[in-house]
């Protein structure tokens, strides 16, 4: 089996209100999907989201090192031959882990339908009984948040992420507590700051305000990079600390480890560069002891799906924030979420159908796919 041609569709994903996080309000999603033939007839669906702030990647980038240097560099492979294609992605270009991934996710997606397996089933199996994910909560006033937080308990939500970084860190406590007190002391919430507290200092002091708030834990509270930073403020507070802008791939996970910078660790295909080298990173994680999650850059259903199978391979991957299809108000796929759980449909490959006449809608001109996908 070889891969003989590929589509590329520069798209942009409607959302029903604008995700609002510390370093960007998202007015809609660009994305960039992928769709690889085979000279077998199979055809596998990959999928790139960018984002400037995190991979150094944007929409128009993406778009075109996959038209002009990823895809030419693995036409002709085997997509079994994964292994191969990212030395060959890699030798083509450095970095640009959201195209890449957009490959690999494909591949993986082609290999699942040339066994019949669902893609789970390539990486190790069935590790988990069901697959849960939060009620995500944008950047808002705490009264609105926290008035949000009693709906999605009562539409059957099993945790909450609270978005905040954004401002006075002060201000992000009041509406951590806004909400803890909404929602009882009990309920799991966890808090990402998206490195919105920046040094070390002004995040430890603000999480010690949050002690007593039964967090399970805070996302990345300091600027990306800065892992001895993250392990000074691990030091200082009692709050569980996630690395997740912080860590992209295998350099940076050895330096986490060393340092004992982090709690949790969170794995992003689009930070990684795929299914691939995110199995990697988990396997490696556990050797030291560390538990991960799979986390959301807002993809459709082709990547929402691709993490999931990824997150149900691995034991140590305990938990998943892929709710990107639950923010369009027009999708492409068909991931099934169904309160509080994601279900994997056991259909080979992804196991997702792709509506191309909708993947066709969402596609924009030509001439617009270089315009700036994000407001800041």
């Amino acid at each position: 089996m070889k891969i003989i041609s590929a589509t590329i569709h520069a798209v942009r994903f409607p959302l029903r209100e604008p995700f609002i996080i510390s370093y960007a309000t998202y007015p809609d999603m660009p994305a960039v999907i992928l769709k690889l033939e085979t000279d077998t007839g199979l055809v596998g669906y990959g999928e790139a989201v960018p984002d400037e702030h995190v991979t150094g990647e944007y929409f128009l980038s993406a778009y075109e090192v996959l038209k002009e240097i990823l895809v030419p560099s693995i036409i002709g492979e085997n997509p079994f031959n994964i292994e191969e294609i990212h030395h060959k992605m890699d030798a083509a270009i450095w970095g640009n882990p959201a195209a890449k991934a957009a490959i690999d996710i494909a591949c993986y997606d082609l290999m699942g339908k040339a066994t019949g397996q669902p893609v789970y089933n390539l990486l190790g199996g069935q590790a988990h009984d069901k697959l849960e994910y939060p009620r995500v909560l944008s950047i808002e006033a705490p009264e609105i948040m926290a008035d949000k937080a009693v709906k999605a308990v009562r539409d059957g939500y099993s945790s909450l992420k609270l978005k905040v970084g954004k401002g006075d860190p002060m201000d992000d406590v009041a509406r951590i507590k806004a909400v803890r007190k909404a929602v009882g002391p009990e309920f799991p919430i966890r808090v990402d700051v998206n490195q919105g507290w920046r040094t070390p200092g002004v995040a430890a002091a603000a999480i010690r305000e949050l002690e007593g708030e039964n967090l399970k834990w805070i996302e990345q509270p300091i600027r990306m990079g800065d892992i001895r930073g993250l392990a000074d403020v691990r030091r200082k507070v009692a709050v569980p600390v996630m690395a997740d802008e912080t860590l992209h791939g295998m350099e940076e996970l050895h330096e986490i480890v060393r340092l004992e910078a982090a709690d949790v660790l969170n794995i992003k295909l689009m930070k990684c560069g795929g299914i691939f080298p995110a199995v990697h990173i988990a396997k490696a994680a556990e050797a030291a002891g560390l538990q991960c999650q799979v986390g959301s850059m807002v993809e459709s259903s082709v990547a929402s799906s691709a993490g999931y199978h990824v997150v149900m391979s691995r034991a140590n991957i305990q938990s998943a924030e892929l709710t990107g299809p639950l923010l369009f108000s027009e999708e492409i796929g068909d991931l099934k979420y169904e309160l509080p759980e994601v279900l994997l449909s056991g259909e080979p490959g992804l196991g997702i159908e792709v509506d191309e006449a909708q993947l066709e809608k969402l596609t924009v001109k030509k001439d617009e796919v270089g315009l700036a996908g994000r407001a800041s």
